[in-house]
């Protein structure tokens, strides 16, 4: 399966100075950056560093850090697990938007967020081969909190770059590169975890990996730059309430946070269980690995097949909503699809019909948010905040979903529950006035 996916400066121009949508107002060297527009080289590097991201990330979540807590806790292994990702998603809650936000402050020579690349890969690699040495439950909540301590700062650096240096023409084009590598990377991260053989040598595969897909972006050297002399003069109490979601000043972008926050629940709840799903409930009689490993390898050809393609049809008609509706409401029906047809074959047809769904979701809504954006100078902080709609969920997914697993209804309750919040998701989607 897919993941749901899914990143302040104090001063420089107010809240909603400049076009409110968009982020297309601020200093010249804003526009200037963007005004022609991004190329294939650059594309191909941020996505490549991208795709490194969520390697290092859904190599543990698939399949990993499952492994290690059924070694650890065999008696108690769902509430380990659930203990450790929630730890770690709320690490990444914070550290995202922070991250972000220092990122829109930084003066280096290299650019804004360049070295928050470097330093965040590399710190999320050291939480990669931490973890290959944890030998208790403690040990790999500490390891994967560094590693999205890690992987947060990079990917608040990477997903700020493309407002900052993509004009909304390309945007969806861009969004859907981006989806290719989040696809393509969760499924490289399935199979480098399930091929390694050993539940060390798969963090240590993810570590290389991550660190070498960040190379190519990071010698291009192309980032937007601030001077020393505009740097805002750091405040905490403004630090603080840049972070702040004002509904009433910025309404299409607090529906915006809520839609996303909706979607990401549903695949937090929906996926958080899937190794014990097929085990548990579908009595899939191989390998549970090697299920969860197909499983995903389906849901990327469908995904891969839609999400450039849906990125670049509303790059061209000028609508984003009618598409995030519309892909909203197939994912909702390939949860169903789960709660219903607890089988191999069902698990196989909810996640190509789930790939259709979030292939075109992925890209056009990230567009639709780059386009609500409150202002230009701080991509990274407002990108950091709509980035807490992503891990928000999984801190409240093991909340929601261990009861209901085990008290009111298994799984076929659990997949009901994922379908009506992406329903909710979807259809709340209408209440964005300043995008078509």
């Amino acid at each position: 399966m897919t993941a749901g996916s899914t990143a302040a400066a104090a001063g420089g121009p107010a809240e909603g100075e400049g076009r409110g949508h968009g982020g297309d107002g601020g200093g010249a060297g804003f526009r200037a950056g963007r005004a022609g527009g991004v190329g294939a080289p650059w594309v191909a590097a941020l996505s490549l560093a991208n795709l490194g991201v969520w390697v290092g990330w859904f190599g543990p979540l698939q399949l990993l850090l499952a492994r290690q807590a059924e070694l650890l806790a065999p008696d108690s292994k769902a509430s380990a697990l659930a203990l450790v990702t929630g730890i770690g998603a709320a690490v990444s809650m914070v550290a995202n938007p922070v991250f972000g936000a220092l990122s829109d402050r930084t003066t280096a020579a290299a650019g804004r967020r360049i070295p928050w690349v470097i330093g965040g890969v590399a710190a999320g690699a050291a939480g990669l081969l931490a973890l290959t040495r944890a030998g208790s439950i403690a040990a790999v909540t500490a390891g994967w909190c560094l590693v999205q301590l890690g992987l947060n700062a990079a990917f608040a650096a990477l997903t700020a770059a493309v407002p900052d240096r993509v004009p909304p023409r390309q945007r969806g084009l861009v969004g859907g590169w981006l989806g290719v590598s989040q696809v393509i990377g969760i499924l490289l991260g399935t199979a480098l975890a399930a091929a390694a053989g050993a539940i060390a040598a798969g963090y240590a595969a993810c570590a290389v990996f991550a660190v070498l897909a960040a190379v190519p972006y990071v010698l291009m050297r192309r980032d937007s730059r601030l001077s020393p002399a505009d740097r805002p003069v750091f405040g905490p109490r403004a630090f603080l309430a840049g972070f702040r979601i004002r509904p009433r000043r910025h309404p299409d972008f607090a529906w915006a946070w809520l839609t996303r926050f909706l979607m990401n629940l549903s695949y937090s709840v929906s996926t958080m269980y899937l190794l014990y799903y097929l085990t548990d409930a579908v009595r899939y009689g191989g390998d549970a690995d090697t299920g969860v490993l197909v499983l995903t390898a389906l849901n990327a050809l469908t995904v891969l097949a839609t999400v450039v393609i849906g990125g670049i049809l509303s790059d061209r008609s000028g609508r984003r909503k009618a598409y995030v509706i519309g892909s909203g409401l197939v994912i909702s029906a390939a949860t169903l699809l789960l709660a219903v047809w607890q089988t191999w074959t069902g698990a196989i047809v909810a996640s190509l019909v789930l790939g259709i769904g979030y292939g075109v979701y992925t890209s056009v809504d990230f567009a639709l948010l780059t386009d609500v954006l409150p202002t230009a100078e701080d991509h990274g902080r407002d990108l950091g905040v709509i980035n807490i709609a992503n891990a928000l969920p999984q801190v409240l997914a093991p909340v929601v979903a261990a009861p209901v697993v085990t008290h009111l209804g298994g799984y076929t309750a659990l997949y009901a529950l994922a379908g009506a919040l992406a329903l909710a998701g979807s259809v709340l989607v209408r209440r964005i006035r300043g995008v078509a």
